[in-house]
């Protein structure tokens, strides 16, 4: 890779190529059945594609970027120690290599660079997921029966969807410089199309702060007023945020990276999370392609987050997102200052 070639921009470009052989490694813990599931916290777990894919990701931009600071969720001994060279990615997406960069991104060094990694976005639909693909019932009861960290509530939540939720599942990794996300990377490892008469699974959004986007087809937002927000992480805050809206429809999907991109397809107008659930690596991507798409990502009291080094890693005070302005200023309008208050106390 040429270095005539601007530092972000081949940070970028690097991000794009790992972030499909996440979805990779992704896809074939999967296919392979053995999940290898770990509680974390509360309705909070791990897989063994979790743990993979950070490592294919963190290892392959650090041997590129050795001064670069890379903060991963994952964050346990599995990620260290020697990585086997078919995890690597090394390569940069062509298409990357050739935008070009914006003056003020010119100068940027390794050492003013954070990058923040979410190698599975949406952990508890890809374990649903995993379970609806045993199509026989018997083989998914016992699959069930050997991961008995996944509730009953999961289990059955997932046989009332057909397909489960595997297009909600995410790689994220973005791109932060003087603590603001300017580039950023959402793969979607189970997207499907139909390119040139044959069948693609996986898709690769990116975008940059002034260039734009791509890997996607924008849309405007609906005609009526569509919120997205979070389906397993409730609570009578985020309902009553909710609520307030007076929304004509409420999505209830999985992962901050699958919520954001409804919003740049036009399938919903905001997304409202009023809760301290999320971190750092699952906003920076997609604030930073929001953003290069015009819209806008702040906290639920209307403040940016901040993505350097030192920052506490939590969002402690929710997640508000629109593709413009204008419906992100009604959002925050919306929502009354005593709830505001609440959220803002518990910082």
């Amino acid at each position: 890779m040429s270095t005539a070639v601007p530092l972000i921009v081949r940070v970028l470009a690097s991000s794009v190529s790992v972030a499909g052989k996440a979805g990779k490694i992704v896809r074939d813990v999967m296919s392979k059945g053995e999940l290898g599931i770990v509680e974390k916290g509360k309705d909070d777990y791990q897989t063994e594609a979790d743990r993979s894919a950070q490592r294919c990701i963190i290892a392959s931009l650090s041997a590129q970027y050795p001064k670069v600071n890379i903060i991963g969720e994952e964050d346990n001994p599995d990620n260290e120690g020697d990585i086997s060279s078919e995890w690597l990615a090394v390569d940069a997406d062509k298409e990357i290599l050739s935008i070009e960069c914006p003056s003020f991104l010119k100068g940027v060094k390794e050492e003013d660079i954070v990058i923040w990694v979410d190698p599975l976005d949406g952990t508890s639909e890809y374990t649903q997921g995993a379970l609806m693909l045993k199509r026989d019932p018997w083989e998914r009861w016992k699959m069930y029966l050997s991961h008995p960290l996944i509730s009953i509530k999961w289990y059955l939540s997932l046989l009332q969807s057909h397909y489960g939720f595997l297009e909600h599942v995410t790689v994220l990794i973005g791109i932060s410089v003087n603590e603001k996300p300017v580039a950023g990377v959402i793969h979607q490892p189970y997207f499907k199309s139909l390119i040139d008469g044959e069948k693609k699974i996986g898709r690769t959004i990116w975008g940059l702060q002034e260039v734009g986007v791509g890997g996607y087809t924008a849309a405007p937002p609906p005609d009526s007023l569509v919120i997205t927000t979070t389906r397993s992480h409730s609570n009578p805050i985020v309902e009553k945020a909710l609520q307030v809206m007076n929304a004509s429809q409420i999505l209830r999907v999985g992962g901050a990276g699958y919520k954001v991109l409804q919003l740049l397809e036009g399938v919903a107008s905001i997304y409202v999370f009023a809760s301290p659930g999320c971190k750092k690596w699952d906003t920076c991507a997609p604030e930073a392609i929001l953003n290069a798409a015009g819209g806008k990502l702040t906290d639920i009291l209307g403040n940016y987050y901040k993505y350097g080094a030192s920052v506490t890693k939590p969002n402690k005070t929710g997640v508000l997102a629109a593709v413009n302005n204008d419906l992100h200023t009604y959002a925050l309008n919306r929502i009354p200052q005593e709830l505001k208050d609440k959220l803002a106390s518990s910082k």
